[in-house]
């Protein structure tokens, strides 16, 4: 049963409450061999990731082999190259699927893929795919998100470059189309993306705007954005994966090598613990360090009937005697007993032991510590 703040993959619960979601980018770095992608796949595993993930296209069903205007790259790290070239290159053949998706289930980790048309969904779908990314650029693909949203799979939305009302519409379509598990990825489709650009603060206004779960698809380098996104709410992080950024590739540029993918699951998960909930007060771990707050303490030997004075208690460590708010109430009174010097001070000291500042906390804490 799942709710508008969590999802489920594969069984394993997504959103509050539970560890952050980390997927593995497989895209296109493997590099024309099914070896390679093998390879990615395992090293995701490895690292710890929660899922890999695959692009489903065809060159020529995402573009057309043209070279007129619009169609050549003009800028960005696939300058002068064109659209079908590149996707050519970049693509996943049809017949790999398979053979990857067994690799997977094989070693225990999830995989599903982004279907870029109505042919790739149903690739995926003979395949028993757990679970849909539609990617950044198809946000704006209102048909294709109604289609995956009929398969009743979770889905997960890239929203790069997307207007609020963009994402809207998207978001109207998933769940006016079937779905009923959905999370949305904030994004910055530049390749490699600019931290300052990342704007991490929209995770928590998309969480707020959509009632569903957030998470960054983050294409800087490195691993610190990734890792500020958990403090900010995003339950899922995706990331870019190769095995060696120079062995080059469309996407090795941004993309992380399995020990920085390590990295980046360890970190998320450690991220995620920190923040734990609101919290006030002696913590398990800190239960040893309360002995060093100062407390109140004789510092003269002090006779019975003598005035307590700044020259006799002070406020010093360690903290078994009374807190250090208590010595204006102390001072003028008179010692009921003789104190030796280094005697953590307590009312039954005091010729006034039912002050009026006094609270049960300040007894139980210093009773123990009479002399």
């Amino acid at each position: 049963m799942s709710t508008l703040d969590q999802i489920a993959i594969s069984d394993r619960r997504i959103g509050a409450g539970y560890p952050p979601y980390v997927i593995a980018e497989l895209s296109a770095n493997h590099n024309g061999t099914i070896e390679r992608a093998f390879a990615i796949i395992e090293a995701a595993k490895a690292a710890g990731a929660d899922a890999v993930k695959l692009q489903t296209y065809k060159a020529d069903s995402i573009t057309i082999d043209h070279d007129g205007p619009g169609f050549r790259i003009e800028s960005g790290p696939w300058a002068g190259r064109s659209l079908h070239d590149l996707y050519r290159e970049a693509s996943m053949p049809w017949d790999w699927h398979a053979p990857l998706f067994a690799k997977a289930r094989e070693l225990g980790i999830v995989i599903f893929s982004s279907p870029f048309d109505e042919d790739a969904v149903e690739l995926l779908e003979g395949l028993d795919a757990p679970a849909y990314k539609i990617a950044s650029f198809e946000v704006v693909d209102l048909p294709l998100i109604q289609r995956v949203a009929a398969t009743g799979k979770p889905m997960i939305v890239s929203t790069g470059m997307a207007t609020v009302e963009e994402i809207g519409e998207a978001v109207a379509a998933a769940r006016g189309g079937g779905c009923r598990e959905l999370a949305l990825l904030h994004c910055v489709s530049a390749y490699p993306a600019p931290p300052e650009d990342s704007n991490l603060r929209t995770i928590a206004d998309m969480a707020e705007r959509f009632n569903a779960v957030i998470g960054l698809s983050d294409h800087t380098l490195g691993t610190t954005v990734a890792v500020a996104a958990i403090a900010q709410g995003a339950r899922i992080i995706e990331k870019h994966v190769t095995l060696l950024r120079d062995d080059g590739g469309p996407d090795s540029g941004f993309s992380l090598e399995p020990p920085e993918l390590r990295t980046l699951v360890e970190s998320c998960r450690c991220a995620w613990e920190a923040l734990g909930e609101v919290n006030y007060g002696v913590k398990a771990s800190e239960a040893d360090s309360k002995v060093f707050r100062r407390s109140l303490y004789a510092v003269d030997d002090i006779e019975e009937g003598e005035v307590f004075t700044n020259a006799n208690i002070r406020s010093i460590r360690p903290g078994y005697g009374l807190p250090p708010k208590y010595l204006p109430s102390l001072l003028g009174q008179t010692a009921r007993k003789r104190i030796a010097r280094g005697t953590p001070i307590n009312w039954s000291m005091a010729t006034n032991p039912g002050n009026e500042d006094v609270g049960p906390d300040a007894l139980a804490d210093t009773s123990s510590a009479e002399k």
